[in-house]
Protein backbone atom coordinates (compact mmCIF):
# COMPACT_ATOMS: atom_id res chain seq x y z
CA UNK A 1 0.00 0.00 0.00
CA UNK A 2 2.97 2.23 0.80
CA UNK A 3 4.79 1.39 -2.46
CA UNK A 4 2.88 3.16 -5.17
CA UNK A 5 2.88 6.19 -2.90
CA UNK A 6 6.47 6.39 -2.38
CA UNK A 7 7.69 8.03 -5.30
CA UNK A 8 5.02 10.91 -4.40
CA UNK A 9 6.44 10.64 -1.07
CA UNK A 10 9.95 11.31 -2.41
CA UNK A 11 9.41 13.76 -4.95
CA UNK A 12 7.57 15.72 -1.44
CA UNK A 13 10.19 15.36 0.42
CA UNK A 14 12.89 15.98 -2.19
CA UNK A 15 10.98 19.78 -2.58
CA UNK A 16 10.82 19.94 0.97
CA UNK A 17 14.46 19.26 0.75
CA UNK A 18 15.42 21.93 -1.86
CA UNK A 19 12.77 25.00 -0.02
CA UNK A 20 14.74 24.25 3.33
CA UNK A 21 18.44 24.40 1.71
CA UNK A 22 17.22 27.74 -0.62
CA UNK A 23 16.29 29.40 3.14
CA UNK A 24 19.23 28.30 4.65
CA UNK A 25 21.61 30.10 1.68
CA UNK A 26 18.81 33.26 2.16
CA UNK A 27 19.66 33.04 6.07
CA UNK A 28 23.29 32.74 5.45
CA UNK A 29 23.29 35.87 3.15
CA UNK A 30 21.60 37.84 5.57
CA UNK A 31 24.01 37.18 8.65
CA UNK A 32 26.98 37.88 6.62
CA UNK A 33 25.07 41.25 5.64
CA UNK A 34 24.72 41.65 9.56
CA UNK A 35 28.19 40.92 9.85
CA UNK A 36 29.91 43.18 7.22
CA UNK A 37 32.44 45.48 8.56
CA UNK A 38 35.34 45.59 10.61
CA UNK A 39 34.34 42.94 13.02
CA UNK A 40 34.14 38.99 11.90
CA UNK A 41 32.39 37.20 14.57
CA UNK A 42 28.74 38.78 15.76
CA UNK A 43 29.70 39.09 19.49
CA UNK A 44 31.95 41.57 18.03
CA UNK A 45 29.42 42.98 16.02
CA UNK A 46 27.26 43.17 18.64
CA UNK A 47 29.54 44.81 21.19
CA UNK A 48 30.24 47.13 17.96
CA UNK A 49 26.59 48.72 17.99
CA UNK A 50 26.09 48.87 21.75
CA UNK A 51 29.22 50.91 21.78
CA UNK A 52 28.12 53.17 19.28
CA UNK A 53 24.20 53.23 20.59
CA UNK A 54 25.77 53.91 23.30
CA UNK A 55 27.41 57.09 21.86
CA UNK A 56 24.09 57.96 20.38
CA UNK A 57 22.44 57.90 23.94
CA UNK A 58 25.30 60.73 25.30
CA UNK A 59 24.94 62.54 22.04
CA UNK A 60 21.12 63.16 22.57
CA UNK A 61 21.80 63.84 26.66
CA UNK A 62 24.13 66.58 25.32
CA UNK A 63 21.81 67.84 22.44
CA UNK A 64 18.60 67.89 24.66
CA UNK A 65 19.73 71.12 26.87
CA UNK A 66 21.10 72.92 23.88
CA UNK A 67 18.13 72.61 22.09
CA UNK A 68 15.96 73.53 24.80
CA UNK A 69 17.75 76.51 25.24
CA UNK A 70 17.44 77.62 22.17
CA UNK A 71 13.57 76.89 21.86
CA UNK A 72 13.77 79.58 24.46
CA UNK A 73 16.03 82.16 22.39
CA UNK A 74 13.80 81.77 19.54
CA UNK A 75 10.40 82.35 21.68
CA UNK A 76 12.11 85.61 22.62
CA UNK A 77 13.00 86.64 19.31
CA UNK A 78 11.50 88.40 16.68
CA UNK A 79 8.80 86.21 14.81
CA UNK A 80 6.01 88.86 13.49
CA UNK A 81 6.62 91.57 11.75
CA UNK A 82 4.68 93.95 9.65
CA UNK A 83 5.48 97.52 8.57
CA UNK A 84 2.66 100.14 7.39
CA UNK A 85 3.44 103.15 5.06
CA UNK A 86 1.00 106.19 5.32
CA UNK A 87 -0.01 109.43 4.95
CA UNK A 88 -0.84 111.53 8.25
CA UNK A 89 -1.40 114.38 6.03
CA UNK A 90 -3.86 113.39 3.11
CA UNK A 91 -5.73 116.58 2.67
CA UNK A 92 -2.77 118.65 2.22
CA UNK A 93 -0.42 116.52 0.99
CA UNK A 94 2.30 117.22 3.43
CA UNK A 95 3.79 113.57 4.44
CA UNK A 96 3.71 111.60 0.82
CA UNK A 97 3.46 108.35 2.64
CA UNK A 98 6.41 108.92 4.63
CA UNK A 99 5.30 107.79 7.63
CA UNK A 100 5.38 104.72 8.76
CA UNK A 101 4.21 102.05 11.89
CA UNK A 102 6.26 98.91 12.44
CA UNK A 103 5.14 96.39 14.71
CA UNK A 104 8.31 93.77 16.27
CA UNK A 105 7.01 90.76 18.15
CA UNK A 106 8.13 87.98 19.50
CA UNK A 107 6.25 84.64 19.88
CA UNK A 108 4.46 85.79 23.35
CA UNK A 109 3.35 88.92 21.85
CA UNK A 110 6.19 91.11 23.60
CA UNK A 111 8.19 93.52 21.35
CA UNK A 112 7.99 97.16 20.58
CA UNK A 113 5.51 99.37 17.79
CA UNK A 114 7.92 101.97 15.90
CA UNK A 115 6.03 104.60 14.45
CA UNK A 116 7.26 108.07 12.22
CA UNK A 117 5.38 110.78 11.01
CA UNK A 118 7.26 112.84 8.37
CA UNK A 119 6.19 116.62 7.14
CA UNK A 120 7.61 118.81 5.31
CA UNK A 121 9.34 120.72 7.77
CA UNK A 122 9.87 117.76 10.60
CA UNK A 123 9.74 114.31 11.62
CA UNK A 124 9.10 112.44 14.69
CA UNK A 125 9.65 109.19 15.60
CA UNK A 126 7.89 107.05 18.37
CA UNK A 127 8.44 104.16 20.57
CA UNK A 128 5.32 101.77 22.50
CA UNK A 129 6.22 98.80 23.98
CA UNK A 130 3.75 96.00 23.83
CA UNK A 131 3.00 93.02 26.12
CA UNK A 132 1.16 89.77 25.35
CA UNK A 133 -0.31 91.60 22.01
CA UNK A 134 -0.99 94.84 23.68
CA UNK A 135 0.40 98.25 24.21
CA UNK A 136 -0.25 100.21 27.58
CA UNK A 137 -0.08 103.16 25.57
CA UNK A 138 -3.15 104.68 23.59
CA UNK A 139 -2.28 103.49 19.28
CA UNK A 140 -2.87 104.97 16.58
CA UNK A 141 -5.33 103.21 13.78
CA UNK A 142 -2.20 102.80 12.08
CA UNK A 143 -0.30 101.29 15.06
CA UNK A 144 -3.10 98.89 15.92
CA UNK A 145 -3.13 97.70 11.97
CA UNK A 146 0.50 97.36 11.76
CA UNK A 147 0.45 95.19 15.74
CA UNK A 148 -2.74 93.22 14.43
CA UNK A 149 -0.71 92.29 10.95
CA UNK A 150 2.50 91.80 13.13
CA UNK A 151 0.49 89.40 15.45
CA UNK A 152 -0.83 87.27 12.27
CA UNK A 153 2.45 86.07 11.62
CA UNK A 154 4.18 85.80 14.91
CA UNK A 155 1.33 83.15 15.48
CA UNK A 156 1.73 81.33 12.48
Amino acid sequence: MIEPNLPYIVIGICALLFILLGYCIYLHIKLRKLLRGESGTFEESLERLLSELDGLLKFRDELEPYLTTVERRLKRSIQGLHTLRFDPFKGDGGGGKQSFASAFLSEDGNGVIISSLHSRDRMSVFSKPVEKFASPFDLTEEESHALLEAKKSATL
